[in-house]
């Protein structure tokens, strides 16, 4: 099943070279999720051949523009497309304020339900579960309240053995051997011993985004050994004092949380317009954390079973 971030923008504060403000897409098992929308994302997803439809949920770290002004354009192009499913939207508060303003003065009503999360400062908590994904939040140290929001699957069920398949094994008892149980006979035998017929479950994946922050050690707990982090790299370090000015990080100080957590890949993003070439900052980040690479537009990082 599939588990794919794809990058629709990697810019700081204002588009530069190419590069656009912070938005990414998520797909779990088949589940489509945004995370932060700046401006120009539903063109991004338009270039992809995204269906913006298939988005019915969309995580904002903060309310700095850049993170969130792409999201009212798509909101506008999806009630044009007569979308009816419910969108929900995670944030700090103010946005169902900013959301309700624009929508009353241009006399705008969607054809969907916008439902409003509130996320609180400085908690770790879920704010999204099914039966396969939970999303929770991660505390950010910014200038206004931040999240990050780190994405699990749930574990999995285990996988019947084609091979060793006995004939006639009825439906609900496969269903009993997915789920780890030997099945009996109406004496209370086994019938099937579990692991005769049984492969181990594959592996639960996990993505944890960290947008705009200064270096915060207190994450590393709760993002410990997942297999793909996204932090940003505002700056490299001879910036260093405007990082710690702006509460942002340089390159070096997101490799040094992928190391301490010990993920299995980072991803650096949110550069500043001042860099049009990117390699320094990844050249900063390798010494300390060798899997690493830059979350660029259109990239898009698979992580297997």
């Amino acid at each position: 099943m599939s588990f794919k971030v794809t990058i629709l923008g990697s810019s700081g504060a204002m588009p530069a070279y190419g590069r656009h403000p912070s938005a990414q897409l998520v797909e779990i098992q088949n589940r489509y999720f945004m995370i932060d929308c700046g401006e120009a994302a539903q063109m991004q997803l338009m270039r992809l051949d995204v269906s913006y439809h298939r988005i019915n949920h969309i995580f904002i770290s903060h309310l700095h523009g850049d993170h969130y002004l792409g999201l009212m354009g798509l909101i506008f192009t999806m009630h044009l497309q007569r979308r009816t499913n419910d969108l929900h939207l995670y944030s700090h508060r103010g946005l169902d304020e900013i959301i309700t303003t624009q929508l009353r003065y241009s006399q705008s009503s969607p054809s969907f339900r916008i439902i409003f999360h509130r996320l609180e400062k400085d908690e770790r908590k879920i704010i999204f579960e099914d039966d396969a994904v939970t999303v929770e939040t991660i505390p950010l140290r910014h200038k206004i309240r931040c999240s990050g929001f780190l994405f699990r699957e749930k574990p999995k069920q285990k996988r019947i053995d084609k091979d060793k398949l006995p004939a006639g094994i009825l439906i609900q008892q496969i269903a009993s051997l997915k789920r780890g149980e030997d099945v009996l006979d109406e004496n209370g035998n086994v019938k099937y011993k579990n692991e005769d017929h049984t492969l181990p479950a594959r592996k639960s994946r996990s993505y944890a985004y960290c947008s705009d922050t200064a270096i915060q050690p207190t994450m590393v707990d709760q993002i410990k050994g997942i297999d793909l982090l996204y932090h940003e790299a505002t700056f490299a370090t001879d910036e260093e004092s405007k990082a710690n000015d702006t509460l942002h990080s340089t390159a070096a100080q997101a490799a040094i949380i992928a190391k301490m957590a010990n993920v299995s890949k980072l991803l650096l993003g949110h550069f500043s317009a001042r860099y049009k070439d990117l390699a320094p900052i990844l050249e900063e980040a390798k010494p300390i954390f060798p899997n690493v690479q830059l979350a660029l537009e259109g990239d898009e990082f698979t992580l297997q079973e």
